[in-house]
């Protein structure tokens, strides 16, 4: 096992600290689109999970069971913000990986 290399370390802190940067950029650029209902809702989301836009499909709105469609909305939500979620955990599994390697690991 080798000794405690400082330069070595600085290279691998500014590479992580690169890497984190580029994985806030991907996520600030990130959208994604969750349908519920049948595609009776739609959302869109982007990597921060900010919630961009919401469309409801006149139909839907014309059955005026106002209950579903909260429902409805509420599963659109939830499910872009779970995209986006297996979004991040895929970007932080890639970079998790390269640090590893340069660790030896």
């Amino acid at each position: 096992m080798g000794g405690f290399n400082p330069r070595q370390m600085q290279e691998l802190v500014q590479q992580a600290r690169q890497q984190y940067e580029d994985l806030q950029r991907r996520m600030q650029e990130t959208v994604v689109e969750f349908s519920s209902g049948g595609g009776g809702v739609t959302v869109k989301m982007n990597g921060r999970k900010e919630l961009i836009s919401v469309t409801i499909d006149p139909e839907l709105v014309k059955s005026g069971d106002v209950e579903m469609i909260q429902d409805l909305v509420t599963a659109a939500v939830n499910g872009a913000a779970h995209k986006v979620e297996e979004s991040l955990q895929s970007n932080l599994g890639g970079m998790l990986g390269g640090l590893g390697g340069m660790m030896g690991l």
